[in-house]
């Protein structure tokens, strides 16, 4: 049989695959989500997300400088904050002696060169567990963003690189930069959550923070995943608004999406494999039903090949030791 082409000469042997792939993964790729919680000499494994920990500030400083001799350049700081703390404002978010606060310093003290991000929503914060203040049952949009921009600038007097607007209220992009150059932290970055869908597959992330909404959910603000087009437009504006990086959340569920807002961005996309992904893999790799690295691997590849160019993963260190 004659064939002109033969595709698969370029499969033939590990060295070739590995020569020609298309979708390369380094450690410069994550980011690296760690939850924090008060006290000390505290390790708690998180039951729906299984080898993952939330760690007090002692022993999150631990991880950080693993992280970074790992190869790992990037945190993205979610805290668990003490219930008596929370009412329907938020106020704690921007207490300047708050554990995030205390967080973002103490690992730029550790670790002055690692990127640190930080969460900016109040669901942590709230009462409610919704990520803005609550009037009549409703979550009203403009409050919150006044709110959120003294998280922002509180973030930002503390050494955060980053701040990471997760709530999705209109407008906050904006209000954010604004606050930050009026404070003197221009040289603060945004890295908005643009593209945030209401997800069943956040569940896990929810146990973590003790976060879960008291009453309804959160379609009023996050988006209704049988939506692209809307996708584009939220992240269209974000960037107008100042955002320097952009967001699709969840990944797996939304390659789609990450691929089209790459084609319509000229800023750095990333994309957050979640907590619900994470949970899946590892339940089935416990029951013997898929090989854990392998999914691993071909997960975080499909989503860097759809167009992230970052990835926050809670598979961070497991990927960069398999990459060896």
């Amino acid at each position: 049989m004659y064939l002109q082409r033969r595709n698969r000469i370029l499969r033939k042997s590990p060295a070739i695959r590995s020569m020609i792939a298309e979708t390369r993964l380094s450690p410069d790729d994550f980011i690296v989500p760690l939850f924090i919680d008060e006290g000390a000499g505290i390790k708690t494994e998180i039951p729906s997300m299984p080898g993952y920990y939330r760690n007090s500030l002692d022993n999150t400083v631990k991880e950080v400088k693993e992280l970074w001799s790992m190869g790992l350049k990037s945190v993205l700081l979610f805290i668990k904050c003490s219930d008596e703390l929370k009412d329907n404002t938020g106020k704690e978010a921007w207490n300047s002696d708050g554990l995030m606060q205390r967080s973002i310093k103490a690992i730029k003290d550790a670790v002055p060169e690692m990127l640190v991000m930080t969460d900016v929503a109040l669901d942590p914060y709230s009462s409610y567990g919704h990520d803005g203040i609550v009037e009549n049952g409703q979550i009203v949009n403009d409050i919150t963003v006044e709110a959120l921009v003294k998280m922002s600038v509180s973030h930002a007097q503390s050494g955060a690189d980053f701040v990471a607007p997760s709530d999705m209220m209109d407008g906050r992009i904006g209000a954010i930069r604004k606050g930050l150059e009026g404070s003197g932290f221009s040289n603060t970055g945004i890295m908005s959550y643009s593209a945030k869908y209401a997800s069943c597959f956040y569940g896990p992330f929810r146990d973590a923070l003790d976060s879960a909404p008291g009453f309804g959910d959160k379609k009023t603000y996050q988006m209704d995943y049988s939506n692209r087009v809307e996708a584009i437009r939220e992240t269209l504006m974000d960037v107008e608004e100042g955002a320097d990086i952009v967001m699709v959340k969840p990944a797996l569920s939304y390659l789609d999406i990450i691929r089209e807002v790459k084609n319509s961005v000229s800023v750095p996309v990333s994309a957050y494999n979640i907590s619900g992904e994470y949970a899946m893999i590892k339940a089935a790799a416990k029951m013997g039903w898929i090989n854990e690295e392998k999914a691993i691997m071909e997960t975080l590849t499909s989503i860097k090949r759809a167009g992230a160019d970052l990835i926050a993963t809670y598979f961070a260190k497991d990927a960069v030791r398999i990459l060896g």
